[in-house]
């Protein structure tokens, strides 16, 4: 991603025109504190933007928007909270279904693309598939420990059966 100046975001495609950078609204708080993690940041987003608290898609460059309404916000930390947002599962499951992307006050905005669709798809399945594969390696790991645990006791049994001790 490359960072604009708000001049330059309303001349983006991937912005919806009637975002105004310069119209941030009284929600919008100070900038972040130098110990703020990305889920707190995330947590933040969350209790000022609507899309954020509603989990809807997002809208091409909702980060120029942030930053925008919060300039002193570490771009690293932004991005990483982002992060977080767009890849739990309840945002790609949303993502899935969604024919319309927000922007920060919860406006509509471009339409989502089947590929955004078909990709939020792919990788609910890939999680999906991984977790199956966790699952199953869980249960044959303890099936095998299971097994070893009831060969030991039935050598255990042989042993002190046929054992020069008795």
């Amino acid at each position: 991603m490359t960072s604009s100046t708000p001049d330059q975001q309303a001349t983006t495609p991937d912005t919806p025109v009637d975002v105004a950078p310069a119209a941030a609204p009284a929600a919008a708080t100070a900038p972040a504190p130098a110990g703020l993690t990305a889920r707190a940041l995330l947590k933040q987003f969350q209790e000022q933007f609507p899309p954020f608290r509603d989990c809807l898609p997002l809208s091409i460059g909702i980060d120029k928007q942030i930053l925008a309404r919060l300039p002193d916000l570490d771009r690293k930390l932004m991005r990483t909270a982002l992060g977080i947002h767009t890849g739990s599962l309840r945002y790609l499951r949303v993502m899935e279904k969604a024919k319309i992307r927000y922007d920060l006050d919860g406006t509509a905005g471009a339409e989502v693309t089947q590929t955004h669709r078909d990709h939020a798809t792919q990788v609910l399945q890939q999680r999906f598939k991984k977790e199956a594969e966790r699952k199953k390696a869980e249960r044959d790991a303890a099936a095998a420990e299971e097994a070893n645990r009831l060969r030991l006791e039935k050598l255990n049994q042989l042993t002190a059966k046929f054992s020069r001790k008795g």
